[in-house]
């Protein structure tokens, strides 16, 4: 399992590139997209619905509203055509999968907004855990240099 994790490690992104996601998060995905020999980068804006998996196969599906149509998609976070992550506003839900969005329309798709001292206490775990990974990969860095 050790050598499993270590490969995991080397190749997916590092923690502090990933943002703290949840189910109900809005975000802006910036996907690369190539068209015949041209790449550009392409953003899709919606809710985060549900985050499966574990390590390097981590996903997410992203749902938005297209023309009165529900579109979604699913992106490996460690994907490297996954370029960005913008957190735009959490969504206060009470679900890890709000697979329930699929069956309502108009103003009924909407999630509340993480408001107040919860949203002051997402950010601070947020700024801690990355502030420790910060910590964590310095102090491996310095072993590195003296072993």
């Amino acid at each position: 399992m050790d050598l499993i994790d270590s490969i995991e490690r080397e190749l997916g992104k590092a923690e502090n590139e990933l943002p703290n996601l949840r189910a109900g998060a809005e975000v802006d995905v910036h996907y690369l997209i190539k068209e015949g020999d041209k790449e550009r980068i392409q953003i899709f804006s919606g809710v985060v619905i549900a985050i499966r998996g574990r390590g390097i196969r981590r996903s997410m599906i992203v749902r938005r509203i297209v023309q009165g149509e529900g579109v979604e998609r699913i992106f490996p976070l460690h994907s490297p055509r996954v370029k960005d992550i913008v957190v735009r506003r959490l969504g206060d839900v009470r679900r890890a999968k709000l697979y329930f969005l699929r069956d309502r329309t108009g103003k009924g798709t909407r999630v509340k907004e993480l408001l107040g001292d919860k949203a002051r206490a997402a950010r601070d775990r947020e700024r801690a855990r990355r502030a420790a990974l910060e910590a964590a990969a310095a102090e491996a860095a310095s072993a590195d240099q003296e072993g």
